[in-house]
């Protein structure tokens, strides 16, 4: 039971990953363009320039502020990375085997086992 409900867990995680994907590229790439721009407006000397590279950051600015729930896919990610350890951990423990009783019905299978040996 504890295994299907992991399953479900991650299946779960994984179309809510799959679904902010694109979004959450879209986010990474507004970063990386963010940083960019503020390089460039450190290194710039003139005004203009200046006042043109805080246009461009407000735009890039905004549209990572549109993408902000995609974070929403990052933490499907995270659930679905600790959904991984909990099934790895899982698959180490052993499965306690039926226990050892005299009655012939619980052990039948094991005792027609014997048998046939």
């Amino acid at each position: 039971m504890k295994k299907f409900l992991l399953f479900l867990g991650g299946l779960v995680a994984l179309i809510i990953l799959l679904a902010n994907l694109g979004p959450m590229i879209l986010l990474a790439v507004s970063a990386w363009l963010l940083y960019i721009v503020f390089k460039k407006f450190v290194k710039s000397d003139s005004t203009g320039k200046k006042i043109l590279w805080t246009i461009i950051g407000l735009i890039i600015l905004s549209i990572s502020v549109s993408n902000i729930y995609s974070l929403i896919g990052v933490a499907a990610a995270y659930v679905l990375y600790v959904i991984i350890q909990k099934w790895k951990e899982n698959d180490d423990e052993e499965v306690d085997v039926m226990k050892k009783s005299d009655d012939p019905f619980t052990n039948f299978e094991k005792q027609w086992a014997e048998m046939n040996n």
